[in-house]
């Protein structure tokens, strides 16, 4: 669940600001999904912060919105990417098989220095807005603009019960 103060527009548009979950967790050992950037009407983007996070429910927005000095933001598992621009496209690819990490990369440009190494549990793909600030999430294949880091990183998939 993302924050109430987070606005989820056709064909995967996110604005507003705060906490942006997507509905669907990162079940598969490797997974690669882009997101868009848009820039806003005064041409700054502050400080985005992309990658994954656990799951929020209304209560956890509701302790953070009455106590500011709460540690746990949701945002443990993010990172700010600097320099960033409006037409700039971040990837992020999770992999889960041997070593739990969170890969970061700008316009296909992977920022080993921002990696995150050893994460555990239930993750969704996430993002982090400041105000005024349009993100398009991007899962279908066909659909990315730049490449994933590694053939083992295919498209974020909707998880399925066998049972």
């Amino acid at each position: 669940m993302s924050a109430p103060t987070i606005q989820v527009g056709e064909g995967g548009k996110v604005s507003g600001h705060g906490l942006a979950l997507a509905g669907v967790s990162v079940e598969q050992d490797a997974a690669y999904w882009e997101w868009h950037l848009e820039m806003p009407d005064d041409g700054s983007l502050g400080e985005v912060q992309f990658g994954v996070s656990t799951r929020k429910d209304s209560k956890f927005y509701a302790a953070l919105e009455a106590n500011e000095e709460n540690e746990e933001d949701g945002t443990a598992l993010m990172k700010v990417i600097p320099d960033i621009k409006g037409g700039d496209v971040v990837g992020v690819a999770v992999q889960q098989a041997d070593l739990p990490m969170i890969q970061f990369l700008l316009n296909g440009e992977p920022l080993h220095d921002l990696a995150i190494n050893r994460f555990r549990g239930t993750v969704y793909p996430s993002i982090h807005l400041p105000d005024g600030v349009t993100a398009k999430v991007v899962f279908n294949e066909d659909d990315f603009t730049e490449m994933s880091p590694h053939a083992r990183f295919g498209p974020l998939m909707v998880s399925r019960g066998i049972i």
